[in-house]
């Protein structure tokens, strides 16, 4: 008896810590930093576990040296690349078909949870993720650790973030924070990791986000120095000053970046749907993926997983034209194949390695035009391997920071960042997406960026409009209407069939017009009728609403059940759906500059 009245008091005492905890976070932003420092060093911790298991796994199944990338090797065994790859895809395939047979939804990503779901993320889907693309890497699929990185540290963060029960704002923060430091702790590069939160995953900087997201990159950055490295760390060699005259070769370059941007994400439809044919089993899709990629990898490994060795090998080394050529063709191939074919992974180190190649293949055909043309291959590459970056993954700024913490040049950054701003916005403008929206956009959704705007979807007529709605027969006079409606009880009736159903709206000053005095005994009042045809459905959200207002040139409209059964539940005016817009576009502004709500 006394141990269980023990307990009672144990448990009673840390639920008021755990609430002295939540309403100190709620209640002041700067507690928020402790919190990022401890997800940034297990995003960290979880991120060198990942690397370590792929390598280990690239060591035993393609019998490498332990200090020596997949993608680097020169020779890779034949019946390595080719059952190695097609048995990942098995696994894979089997994990998807038993997936879909429990009708299991797909994981939520970090930049649909916080442009959709407040940052709410499922930790088990978030491993599942990450297990697969561990698997797909350590197989030798042509794919990166970095989804799966920034899925598992991001959902974490959520977890945690749910628990103390965090706003919403800042469980979209402490999203950022996880992902953020999954890729501060890839790369070794802490400003990068910040910067890839604030424009891929929250989607804004603002003065109360900048805090914890840093201090998690810093946490996470450490984290992985010392547990042993970042995994995608570059070695630069010093590079030299960038001449005014670069500039515009360079400029070029990221013309051309972005057009092989926008391209591969293009022929990523198109190779899904080749993968989606019905008669394709789903489970042997990713065998059939697996052994397209074994067969280049027999051509040539730098296709073969993320392709970091293969960077650092060709950072160092002359390689003709035609051989660079054949390198980026095979490598987008296989990416495009691995991903397509329902491997799980990301494009990010994949978009950096084909960049750098691209900037290497464009000094090289500059000397042939004209040896007058030459430019510093190096700036080159890392010009290349940037504006691509931003092409595909998106992030001008996190792709210029990339840059600077590689060289620590600024002259180099300067450039580069010009050149990201003209990928940018050339893909911006021509194309509208970066991968990872895109890849959303064909599963229907129509977000751009992970800004929130599931307070806009969850906004629904349903929970703005009135249920008192002032209803009348079709068959009712004019005059019988006017006597059971006052003139300023309310801005209008419904006009219902004897269904019940709708059949129109009259506002009561048309009601009430002088001018049907005399007949307002003998006409019936669905002679006044309008908007017969417009209607408002419960699950409109606000913004749909106000455009079927807008279209409408309506001030009222009455809401239907569905769109099969037109049974009248309510009604909303526009001045009212207005008001409740601008009041939560108002609250989640406040929310990105730090307001406290």
């Amino acid at each position: 008896m006394y141990a269980r009245i023990r307990h009672i008091v144990d448990r009673s005492g840390s639920n008021r810590v755990l609430m002295r905890i939540r309403a100190l976070l709620r209640g002041n932003e700067l507690y928020l930093i402790p919190l990022a420092l401890l997800v940034g060093a297990l995003a960290g911790a979880i991120v060198t576990l990942m690397a370590e298991i792929a390598q280990v796994a690239h060591v035993l199944i393609y019998g490498i040296p332990i200090d020596v990338r997949l993608s680097a090797n020169a020779w890779v065994n034949p019946w390595a690349a080719m059952i190695a790859p097609a048995s990942g895809g098995l696994l894979i395939g089997l994990i998807e078909w038993w997936r879909r047979r429990l009708k299991i939804a797909n994981a939520v990503d970090p930049v649909e949870a916080n442009a959709l779901r407040g940052g709410r993320m499922s930790l088990r889907d978030s491993a599942v993720v990450s297990a697969q693309t561990l698997i797909s890497n350590g197989c030798g699929a042509s794919v990166g650790l970095e989804a799966g990185y920034t899925q598992i540290g991001s959902g974490l963060a959520s977890l945690v973030g749910r628990f103390l029960h965090l706003r919403r704002t800042d469980l979209r923060l402490m999203v950022g924070c996880g992902a953020a430091g999954a890729i501060a702790a890839a790369f070794g590069a802490p400003i990068t990791g910040a910067f890839y939160a604030y424009e891929l995953i929250v989607g804004v900087y603002s003065v109360s986000s900048a805090a914890p997201i840093l201090a998690a990159s810093l946490s996470a950055a450490l984290t992985a120095q010392s547990l042993g490295g970042a995994p995608y760390s570059l070695e630069v060699p010093r590079v030299g000053a960038v001449g005014v005259e670069q500039y515009l070769a360079l400029i070029g370059l990221a013309l051309v970046a972005a057009g092989v941007g926008i391209a591969v994400m293009r022929s990523s439809a198109v190779v899904e749907r080749l993968f989606a044919q019905p008669w394709l089993p789903l489970w042997i899709r990713p065998v059939i993926g697996g052994l397209c990629v074994g067969g280049m990898a027999i051509i040539t490994p730098q296709v073969l997983a993320a392709g970091h060795g293969a960077m650092v090998l060709d950072l160092h080394q002359d390689m003709t034209a035609s051989l660079i050529a054949m390198i980026v063709a095979l490598k987008l191939i296989a990416c495009l194949i691995s991903l397509a074919s329902g491997f799980r992974g990301g494009l990010f180190f994949a978009s950096l390695f084909v960049g750098s190649l691209l900037g290497k293949f464009f000094a090289a055909v500059l000397v042939l035009v004209s040896p007058s043309l030459a430019i510093d291959p190096l700036v080159s590459m890392l010009t290349g391997m940037a504006t691509l970056g931003v092409a595909i993954v998106g992030g001008p700024l996190t792709m210029s920071f990339l840059v600077l913490e590689m060289t620590r040049s600024v002259d180099v950054t300067a450039v580069v960042l010009a050149g990201c701003m003209v990928t940018s916005i050339c893909v911006r403008f021509l194309f509208g997406h970066s991968f990872s929206t895109w890849r959303l956009h064909l599963r229907g959704e129509t977000i751009r960026s992970a800004n929130d705007v599931g307070w806009l979807r969850n906004l629904t007529v349903e929970q703005m409009m009135r249920p008192d709605v002032g209803k009348v027969p079709s068959t009712t006079t004019i005059a019988a209407t006017r006597r059971e409606f006052v003139l300023g009880s309310r801005q209008a009736v419904v006009v219902v069939s004897n269904a019940d159903e709708y059949v129109g709206l009259v506002m009561l000053p048309d009601l009430f017009s002088g001018d049907l005095d005399s007949i307002a005994d003998d006409i019936q009042v669905v002679e006044l009728a309008t908007f017969t045809d417009v209607v408002l459905l419960p699950e409109m959200n606000v913004k749909t609403a106000m455009s079927v207002f807008d279209e409408a040139e309506a001030e009222v409209l009455a809401v239907v059940e569905s769109a099969d059964s037109r049974k009248v539940i309510g009604f909303l005016t526009e001045s009212f759906a207005r008001r409740r817009y601008v009041e939560e576009m108002d609250k989640a502004t406040r929310g990105v500059l730090g307001a406290l709500s």
